[in-house]
């Protein structure tokens, strides 16, 4: 049986009975279409196909047309074919119509005359459709030719492979219910009905097949179930291009009822669509999302949708969670007689799974009705398991919704043959609980916030339970801020709200913000439209930092109703206490989160440090902390008349142009276009080598004069040894080159090494930046480190003397790393006053000056390839920047802050940008184009990693995440704390290596397995540094920093501890170890440099 034939059987019993109504609610008369022109237009069409169509392989026409009088029999014709119809909707982004047309490889599409315009114009890079078209009554019929261009949404060829190996494997793994030697084979004439793509909101779009063995049973038993009959009216509430206007159309016209049609602009006017359901056309069979029928607003749903009055005989919400049985029992109006249905599914496997009528008498009881709803029951042929995350079924308790049977099976993007019987993963997950199902919530509803699980879901639900609100959304902005939407027709106090969600919510689902709205946005499908609900967010967060403060005491003022209104204390016109403390007082640490998040969004800045200082200190204190930054008063070179904060954007000419503190040179000063042979050394093991030749000595690794190696990671003994000299001189001054002090010391007790500090030098400020180390080929004794602080000083220091060779001033706090270029002439370095500086690095002198609209924290990587340096800004942009032309080749919004610093792969080349908003970039380092993206979850400190299968990067909610390169995750490692600290890889790449705020430094294979641990006495912020015993060439050794001051040398295969060093400040920087010397910076305001020696080796002095 077919859809066709269903609609055919209809015609014959009621073939002057109304098919189609078409509504164009505008003060005309509806047009209306009887079941015998229905047939006898669709068999017209489908001749006039079956002339100009010549199909090789799977039979598939395109449908680009808006909802109107003729489309039910477009479709027809279609199927009579026979054929598939692949709806398109013009109002799509062409982008993504283009990559379906593609993908589904359509060699012919059906474009509505009205519409001929707009697919040309949207189509016209992309297709070659002047070859053949030809009209047919209102349609114009394409035979496309695609051009060799790319459609495929930033994707490249490999990508797809592993997508197609990735459904392969689901497929495999999904078992099969059916006999597993059975296939169904998509390429049969009259196999397939539509085809489809999911929405792709959670991944890349997915082309789904359906064929009419899949489609069918869903039909039949919804016009059983609803009692289908010619005198019901049901409306399309359904795109074309979301599965239930399948079940919308088709359940009608098999059965001899009529199908309403309106425009798609009447659909978003709730009181408009209303009237024409309700009173023009007396619809009695409504199937829609949750949140379509709470675009009507209680008020209408009560008075007109399920009034007692009301034509509607049956309501069928899907597509969404259920809205709770308190928030149903409160749209209804008394005596309402409405059959309400929950019903669930997924478009792969098309288009509905299950249904539960809800009982009439739970639907009329006055008692309150805390009860979930359930799913219910199975639709004819379909089979419904639970399954745990070992992909055994669950009889009881939690686990993933697996939905299939023998034909209930559609093909999945390139898939030709699928077993019959295979059951497909949902993302759903449930509970079991006495043989009835639960909806919990989708995966990726599913966060950790603040160290736990929370269903976003659940904040929605208890939030639509309040008598003020009206409808509301809840989203995870940005995959870090909670955020609850709120209509309302009340005047609503938010404090008040936050005081009733914290009665009924645990306090980590306690919403971050909440925004007050007029309407709900939602997409074509009828869904909430989550990225428009971000975009008025932004804008809400916009307005609220242009309300500027005016003044100290409007802080103090401010700082106490925040107080007072987050730990629910009474609005009284009573000062705080200076000295009271937030946890005393009632806090804890996600109100601590919420004051945090209110006072940067009240002063418009960051202000770091702050979350500490309210967990710690009084609000005086934290009031004084907050001074700091937005009222500063010392350390800063410009005065308070300055207010908040000075523009980034206005560059003195004394920062364009400032002298360095040693202008004489001590290297020669090459000229910009000489290309200078060295090795730059970076903190995690990132070793580069760059215009050698006979630098590297092992047989058949050895570069030719003009080229780049990246060194792979730890590979140090590839290089010529270069002994570290001997101190033998005093160091010139004293102010920048100290002996060392009793202060630091080595910790006993490790015999195997001994660190020693060769030579300390004194920035001023503490060190937060990591150093640079550069080799250079020709004089490899003059190899210099590169460092700056938090007293504007960048400087450039001899690495075996601790010489100074120049300093510079810069304009504001260093914590960027520097970065050299590919010539060796340059280094760059970002600054918290928005500037990217490239100075010479011979001299310090500035070559130029690049501005950027906040902070620079984010340190630079150069691509060996086309010499651009690459950085990103805490104004949430990334940046291509060609030092030489000084110019900015392109700059890419990444949608949220950069603090991290950039990684390139050279294969694939790709560019991995990470953000504080939990987003992980892959970029076009050529054009700046986003290759893909991931919302990783939480805020990401650390910097992405790369090596040849994989990046890897670390989560402050305590995961170390590996990807592909083309965006799959492949595993996570869960640790005990935040992880800020950033990867580091083995010389083999086959271990990973990283720490962790819960003191550990871990040791991973490839694969996410722990290989060892090691217990370290503080957090470890730092990011390890992998390399070679200089004293024993087959020992491999791991240097980690503890933000306690301690070095730890430990052995990189077992984690074993071979020496630790103390050092007398914190430490927030990370070590570089080239041959046996140890570089790294520390919050005492020095530079460090340790030698590294065996037990039984003396230190030449």
């Amino acid at each position: 049986m077919t859809l066709q034939e269903l609609v055919h059987q209809a015609a014959s019993l009621y073939s002057d009975e109304i098919a189609v109504c078409f509504d164009e609610c505008n003060n005309q008369p509806p047009v209306y279409c009887t079941y015998k022109t229905l047939v006898n237009d669709a068999s017209e069409l489908s001749g006039f196909l079956q002339l100009h169509c010549d199909f090789q392989g799977i039979q598939e026409i395109g449908l680009y047309c808006h909802p109107g009088i003729n489309l039910p029999s477009w479709i027809l014709g279609i199927l009579q074919v026979p054929a598939a119809y692949a709806p398109i909707d013009p109002d799509s982004p062409p982008a993504l119509s283009a990559y379906f047309m593609k993908k589904c490889n359509l060699k012919y599409i059906l474009v509505e005359k009205k519409q001929v315009d707009k697919f040309k114009s949207s189509h016209d890079a992309l297709l070659n459709y002047n070859t053949f078209t030809v009209e047919h009554n209102d349609l114009v019929l394409f035979r496309l030719h695609w051009r060799n261009v790319e459609v495929n949404l930033m994707l490249s060829d490999g990508k797809e492979k592993y997508e197609k190996e990735k459904m392969k494997n689901s497929k495999s793994s999904g078992n099969s219910e059916g006999n597993s030697e059975e296939y169904i084979d998509v390429r049969l004439k009259h196999c397939l009905a539509y085809v489809l793509h999911t929405s792709g909101t959670t991944g890349i779009p997915k082309i789904v097949r359906v064929p009419h063995v899949c489609i069918v049973p869903n039909i039949q038993h919804f016009r059983t179930l609803f009692e289908i009959t010619q005198e019901d009216v049901l409306f399309l509430a359904s795109p074309l291009t979301f599965d239930p206007s399948v079940v919308e159309i088709f359940v009608a016209l098999s059965s001899g009822a009529s199908l309403l049609v309106v425009p798609t602009s009447v659909r978003v006017l709730p009181s408009k669509l209303a009237a024409v359901l309700f009173s023009h056309h007396r619809v009695t069979v409504l199937q829609a999302t949750p949140t379509l029928l709470k675009r009507f607003g209680s008020h209408l749903i009560k008075s007109t949708v399920l009034s007692a009055s009301t034509s509607l005989r049956v309501l069928a919400l899907g597509g969404e969670a259920f809205p709770s049985l308190t928030v149903l029992k409160n749209w209804r109006g008394e005596g309402n007689k409405t059959q309400i249905f929950n019903i669930y599914g997924i478009t792969e496997v098309s288009s509905w799974a299950t249904f539960y009528r809800i009982p009439q008498e739970i639907l009329n009881s006055t008692l309150k009705c805390e009860l979930p709803v359930q799913l219910g029951f199975p639709l004819l042929g379909t089979v419904v398991e639970v399954r745990d995350t070992n992909g055994f079924t669950v009889q009881e308790g939690n686990g993933q919704v697996f939905l299939g049977g023998r034909n209930r099976v559609c093909f999945l993007d390139d898939e030709m043959t699928v077993p019959l019987g295979t059951m497909r993963a949902t993302g759903d997950f449930v509970t079991v609980k006495d043989g009835e199902i639960f909806f919990l919530g989708r995966k990726d509803s599913q966060i950790k916030r603040h160290g736990k699980r929370l269903n976003i879901e659940l904040v929605q639900q208890v939030a639509e339970e309040l008598q003020q609100v009206e409808s509301c959304a809840v989203t995870w902005y940005n995959q870090e801020k909670l955020i609850l939407f709120i209509v309302s027709q009340e005047d609503l106090v938010k404090d008040y709200i936050f005081k009733e969600l914290q009665k009924h919510l645990p306090s980590h689902a306690i919403p971050d913000e909440l925004v007050l709205i007029d309407a709900l946005p939602f997409t074509s499908h009828g869904k909430i439209d989550v990225l428009e609900l971000n975009k008025i967010y932004l804008n809400y967060m916009n307005l609220k930092s242009d309300c500027k403060l005016n003044g100290k005491e409007q802080l103090w003022e401010k700082l106490q109703h925040l107080w007072k209104s987050i730990l629910s204390l009474p609005e009284d016109p009573l000062t705080i206490p200076e000295e009271s403390l937030f946890l005393p007082s009632g806090g804890d640490s996600l109100k601590s989160i919420r004051l945090l998040n209110e006072v940067e969004s009240l002063v418009g800045v960051s202000v770091p440090g702050l979350l500490e200082i309210i967990l710690s200190s009084s609000i005086l204190e934290i009031y004084n902390h907050i001074l700091q930054t937005v009222f500063p008063d010392e350390d800063l070179p410009f005065s308070k008349s300055y207010g908040i904060k000075r523009k980034f954007s206005d560059i003195s000419q004394e920062e364009t142009s400032g002298k360095s503190l040693h202008q004489k040179s001590v290297m020669p000063l090459n000229c910009d276009n000489v290309t200078s042979a060295f090795i730059a050394l970076n903190r995690g093991s990132q070793i580069l080598s760059l215009n050698t030749t006979g630098f590297l000595t092992k047989p058949g690794h050895c570069p030719s004069a003009c080229s780049s190696d990246l060194i792979s990671q730890n590979n140090i003994q590839n290089v010529k040894s270069v002994n570290p000299p001997p101190i033998t001189e005093k160091p010139e001054k004293p102010s920048c080159v100290a002996k060392v002090s009793e202060e630091e010391k080595p910790v006993l007790g490790a015999e195997k090494l001994e660190l020693r500090v060769r030579w300390r030098s004194d920035t001023g400020k503490c060190v937060d930046a990591s150093p640079l180390v550069i080799v250079p080929a020709i004089d490899k004794s003059s190899a210099t480190v590169y460092i700056g602080s938090h007293s504007h000083r960048m400087k450039a220091v001899d690495l075996y003397s601790g010489k100074v060779k120049w300093e510079q001033i810069l304009g504001d706090r260093i914590e960027s790393s520097a970065c050299v270029s590919n010539c060796g002439n340059f280094i760059v370095v970002g600054c918290y006053n928005g500037l990217v500086y490239v100075l010479r690095s011979n001299s310090g002198e500035k070559h130029w000056v690049f501005a950027t609209q906040d902070a620079v924290k984010s340190s630079a990587t150069m691509d060996p390839t086309t010499g651009l340096l690459y950085i990103g800004s805490h104004d949430q942009h990334a940046y291509g920047l060609d030092i030489y032309k000084k110019i900015c080749v392109w700059k890419l919004k990444c949608g949220g802050t950069v603090f991290s610093s950039p990684c390139l792969s050279l294969t694939p080349h790709h560019l991995y940008f990470a953000t504080l908003g939990g987003l992980l970039l892959a970029v076009n380092p050529a054009t700046g184009d986003q290759v893909w993206k991931h919302f990783c979850g939480k805020p990401l400190f650390s910097s992405p990693r790369c090596c040849l299968q994989y990046i890897c990067i670390g989560c402050v909610d305590g995961n170390l995440l590996c990807f592909t390169h083309f965006g799959d995750q492949v595993w996570q490692f869960s640790t005990n704390g935040p992880i800020f600290s950033s990867p580091c890889t083995s010389v083999s790449e086959q271990e990973i290596f990283f720490g962790s705020h819960d003191c550990f430094v871990y040791c991973c294979n490839m694969k996410g397995h722990l290989q060892w641990k090691f217990e370290a006495t503080s957090r470890v912020y730092a990011t390890p540094f992998a390399f070679q015993n200089h004293n024993c060439s087959d020992e491999t050794l791991l240097a980690a920093a503890s933000t306690d001051g301690k070095l730890w040398i430990l052995e990189s295969k077992s984690g074993q501890l071979q020496s630790v060093y103390e050092l007398p400040g914190e430490v927030f920087s990370s070590p570089v170890v080239w041959e046996s010397v140890l570089i790294i910076g520390c919050r005492n305001n020095y530079v460090y440099c340790l030698d590294l020696l065996g037990g039984n080796k003396k230190l030449q002095i």
